[in-house]
This record gives structure tokens, sequence and C-alpha cells, in this order.
């Protein structure tokens, strides 16, 4: 019992823990937002994204995706696309000079932008569905839910500890500047990700 749980927390917590498109897109808006609750909405759809993908893979949908090379592919495609547009977006993006209130993201456009970076990843996919839908076959029962529940956890406590300290970073260093830099940053990896997936296929 305390194996599955362990298991699951450094697992998850090693998967979530590298700079990707979805960690960067948490940060910014923990920045960019005029206040915490502000981010709630990011941080809430980044996190059930990551339940939904875990809770997926634990009831067996790795066998599926990765049984079937057509399906793979589609992800991939998809997801290579997506980065790139998504990479192009981000880099043309520039703060707006009227005040944090405006330059911020409403609710829904970061609800929906927040979606897509999770839900069409597909590194964030394979590594959800491979790595921890693959370990979870190693349990059954009590331990599997277990298992399941420390990777959850390691999804909510990391995204709300990102928009927090995003939030902190904004307060001292609210620049345009900052936001600028942090957006080109955060283009180069959704096109280094896009890259690095176009060498898988």
């Amino acid at each position: 019992m305390l194996t599955a749980i362990i298991h699951g927390l450094v697992l998850a917590f090693g998967l979530i823990l590298p700079l990707g498109v979805q960690n960067v897109f948490v940060f910014n808006q923990g920045i960019t937002q005029p206040n915490f609750i502000r981010a709630l909405p990011v941080i809430i759809t980044a996190s059930l994204c990551d339940t939904l993908l875990i809770t997926l893979a634990i009831l067996g949908v790795s066998i599926i995706v990765f049984g079937n090379p057509i399906i793979k592919l589609s992800i991939l495609l998809i997801g290579i696309g997506f980065l790139i547009y998504m990479g192009y977006l981000t880099w043309k993006s520039k703060p707006n000079h009227q005040g944090s209130e405006e330059k911020a993201l409403s609710p829904k456009k970061q609800m929906a932008f927040a979606a897509s970076v999770s839900l069409l990843n597909p590194h964030a996919i394979m590594d959800t569905i491979g790595v921890i839908g693959t370990s979870s076959l190693s349990y059954s029962g009590t331990d599997k839910l277990l298992f399941a529940l420390s990777c959850i956890f390691v999804s909510w406590i990391w995204f709300f500890g990102l928009a927090f300290i995003g939030r902190m970073t904004g307060k001292f260093f609210d620049s345009q500047r900052f936001i600028i830099i942090l957006n080109k940053i955060s283009a180069i990896i959704m096109w280094c990700t896009a890259i690095y997936l176009a060498t898988t296929l």
C-alpha cells in the first residue's frame, strides 16, 4: 500500500517537473493575472485535464492507444501542428499597455488554452498514458486506487504551486519586458517539443 503511494508520488512528480508547454502557460498566467484568485481557472482546468488523462490511463486506455499505430500517429500529427501554431501566437503576443486587467486572459480563454495545451499535447499524453498507465499494471484493487490518487494529488499541488510562484515572480519583476521574454521562451519550448515529436514519427 505504502509502496503504491510513494511510487505514484515520485513518478508523477518526475513526469510533471520538466518545463513544458503546460507548465509555462500556468506559470505565465500566474504572472499576468492581477491576483492569484484570477488564475484559478487555468489551475483548475490544467489539474482536471491531468486527472482525466491519469484516470483514462489507469483504466486501460494505454493498451488501446499503443496497440493502434493509426491512433498514435493521429495524436502525434495533431499535437505537432497545434504546438507549431501555439508557438507562433505566443511569439507574436505582446503585453497590453493599458494595464494588467486587460492584458490578462479572461477565465474562458484561460480554460480553453489550458485544456488545449493539456489534452492536445501528445508529449503529455504519451507520458501520462504510456508511463503512468503502464506502471499501474503492476497494481490491483486498493493499491491501484492509491497509486492513481497519488499521481492526481501531485498534479493539483504542482499547478497551484506553479501559479503561486508565477504570481510572486510577477510582483518582483512586473515589467512588460519580462512577459515578452517569457513568451519567447514559451514559444521556443513549444517549437522544440514539436521538433522532438516529429523525430519520433
